[in-house]
């Protein structure tokens, strides 16, 4: 049962993913060919809540889906299983979390006077 859960969690995230990444690629096109400097693009998301929600939305389905899918890699390829399986999923969702945070707060709301 729990496998079809996380199948299924992995493919949620999927869902959620897709337009984010959409979304990211099509800003990230847009600043290119608008000539936007590293300075202009941090000027316009620092700050932002809604920017802070759209990258915090895509850290939080990236670090689940990433974590099923190196969980489901590990089981079947190195046969780990038990509660090595379960410490090595979730360190690696703690792993991508944290960066990915990190990263969501230098963008949005470091160097912001809060």
């Amino acid at each position: 049962m729990l496998d079809l859960r996380l199948y299924m969690l992995q493919r949620l995230t999927a869902l959620v993913m897709a337009p984010l990444v959409i979304g990211h690629i099509a800003v990230m096109i847009y600043a290119v060919q608008g000539g936007l400097t590293v300075d202009e693009i941090l000027a316009r998301t620092q700050g932002s809540v809604a920017w802070f929600l759209f990258y915090g939305s895509f850290v939080v389905a990236v670090s689940i889906h990433g974590a099923i899918g190196l969980r489901v890699i590990s089981f079947e390829w190195f046969g780990l299983n038990g509660r090595a399986l379960q410490l090595f999923s979730w360190a690696v969702f703690a792993l991508l979390f944290g960066l990915g945070a990190k990263a969501v707060y230098a963008v949005t709301f470091a160097g912001v006077g809060l």
